[in-house]
Formats: structure tokens, sequence, C-alpha cells
């Protein structure tokens, strides 16, 4: 069984020791999202009868991490480990993010997006790499009985919309990180010439496309509903009419109300396109990255989002899967 080039794999059984399995791993998928969920690995690993005898052993709970040429790119936590008669192991392994699924409450006023991604991992226990100023200050942010990773989506989903700036929220190698979307471009060129063998393309109105948005405040003093419209006519008549209705802070003025609903209806009034790359491998591309895309029979020359990456390693090979966003 031949390792992986440059590459290293170690667990840490929390015995004292580290191990380096490397040679044992004949496969693995490192898979990212842009939004919701954490990273996670799929790894096989095949133990020699010497290796059982040397007192080896993974368990729940034991770190694996993974570097690439002197750099690590992923760190996480063995969650689930099952085993055959032929001495094969699948684990399944998450970063740290996956601690943040734990359903808490939070509460407070005039708070960032950023503050409240460093007071929900402070308060897991979880390590805090670099976290960008998102700036904007929400008036009164609380969730009661919800995970920690919906919590900071909504407050990240607040600042996009009152401000329309976009934060991607990943682990980096065993360090919760948040970055300014323009933080996140990758100094990779994708396509028919760069890396990219493969590539399908769709489009739909099916799903996320709206060209009417109705915002709701509560009056509480009249005891009902306010609602504010904003609509495309045109692409109402083009497509028919497809309503996102959705409730809103009671505590925001008609300035910030129709700055949302302007900014809702910019970025869900349109197709969606979905646009997925078999590519040859890079470490350095994930699910939140920025990367340029070139094409010539499609007439493609320009930067996508990375929703969905997965990394597959076998047999010294690695390929990646991207699913991509315009």
């Amino acid at each position: 069984m031949s390792a992986f080039r440059d590459l290293e794999i170690t667990v840490d059984n929390k015995n004292g020791t580290l191990w380096d399995m490397t040679r044992l791993v004949p496969q693995f998928d490192w898979k990212t999202s842009r939004a919701g969920k954490p990273g996670s690995l799929d790894m096989t690993v095949v133990f020699p009868p010497a290796w059982q005898s040397s007192g080896f052993s993974i368990g729940c709970g034991d770190v694996i991490r993974i570097r690439m040429d002197g750099k690590d790119f992923f760190y996480g936590y063995v969650f689930s480990i099952d085993s055959s008669d032929e001495r094969e192991y699948r684990l399944t392994v998450y970063d740290q993010i996956r601690y943040l699924l734990e359903t808490d409450s939070y509460f407070a006023t005039n708070v960032k997006a950023s503050q409240v991604v460093i007071d929900n991992a402070k308060a897991m226990g979880l390590a805090v790499g670099h976290v960008t100023d998102t700036e904007f200050a929400i008036p009164k942010f609380g969730e009661a009985g919800q995970k920690r990773l919906d919590m900071i989506y909504k407050a990240l989903d607040q600042t996009l919309l009152s401000k329309g700036t976009s934060f991607v929220l990943y682990d980096d190698a065993g360090k919760l990180t948040l970055r300014n979307l323009t933080e996140m471009r990758a100094d990779v060129v994708i396509g028919d010439t760069s890396l990219a063998y493969g590539y399908s393309i769709s489009r739909s109105i099916d799903s996320e496309t709206y060209n009417r948005i109705k915002l709701a405040r509560e009056n509480k003093e009249k005891g009902k509903l306010e609602a504010y419209v904003y609509e495309d006519s045109g692409t109402i008549a083009k497509w028919g009419r497809l309503q996102l209705f959705q409730k809103i802070d009671d505590g925001l003025n008609a300035a910030q109300i129709e700055a949302m609903g302007k900014r809702l209806l910019e970025l869900k009034n349109r197709e969606q396109r979905k646009f997925s790359v078999e590519a040859i491998g890079d470490v350095s591309i994930r699910a939140g990255s920025v990367v340029q895309v070139t094409i010539a029979e499609q007439g493609i020359n320009q930067y996508y989002l990375v929703e969905e990456c997965k990394h597959h390693f076998q047999g010294g090979s690695h390929t990646m899967s991207l699913e991509l966003r315009g």
C-alpha cells in the first residue's frame, strides 16, 4: 500500500503518543459546505496485525490531523467508527464546527455577527482564529432553543441584508475563522486548460428565486402586522409571482426595512445557476472560496463562489468536486 505523496496523517488518541498512520489510509474524502454544516472526513483505515499488537488504536473523540507539504489543512475529531473482520475501519471525523450544533439560547442588543461567533465559540470552549469585524450592530438579537450554528448564520444573514456584506465561517485546521467574502479569493484558475476535466451547468427558478418580497413587522400598539412589499413587475410577467414572506424585527426603522427589502429582492430576483466542476485537487480550495473559472466553449470567464467542495484522495491521486454559484 503506497502512501500519499507529501501527505501526513496523524492521530492523537490522547494517551501521550502521536501516531503517523499515513500508510494505513488507502483513501479518504474531505468535504466542506459554505453554510450550515461542519467540515467532515470520511476515511478508510486498514490495520495490519503488527500495528494491532503495538498498542495502536482509534476511539471516538480522538484527534485526526492531516497536512500536505508541511501545512495543516484538516484538524478534527472522530465521531463514528465502523469496523469489519478484514481489519478495515471506516471513520467519520468532523472539524470543531460540529460542536456548534449544540442547542442553547443567546440574547444580546447592538451586537455584531462577529461577536455572536466569538461568544458562541467561547461558550463551547472552541479554538478561535481570525475573526473579521462584521461592523454592523444588530439592534436586538435573541434566539431560544436553537442550534448555536443557526444563531450565527442568522446574525450573518442580518448583516448581509442590512449592509450587503457577506462572510464565510469555517474551521481553518483547528481554529474557528470568519472572513469577508472578499478575503476568500483563491489564487487558482479552474478551466478547460487548467485543472478541470468535467463540468455540468443547470439553471432554475424552482427554489431560492423570488421576485416579490413581503416583509412584515409587528405593530404592538395596533395589534397587527404591517406589510412592506418590494417586487419586480418585469420578472413577475415572465416567471409568474414568486413571493418570499419574512417577519422582521420590530426594532427596525423605515430606512432599515427598505434597505432590507431592496437587498433581498436584489439577491433573490434571479435565476439560480448551479455549476458543477470535476478537477485535479488543490487543498487551498474549500467551500467559501472564490475561484476564477474559464471554459471557452461555454463563454465562461468569471469568479464563482464554492458552495460545496469534496476532495477525494485515493492511491496517490487527488481530485475535487466543486458545486459553484455565480
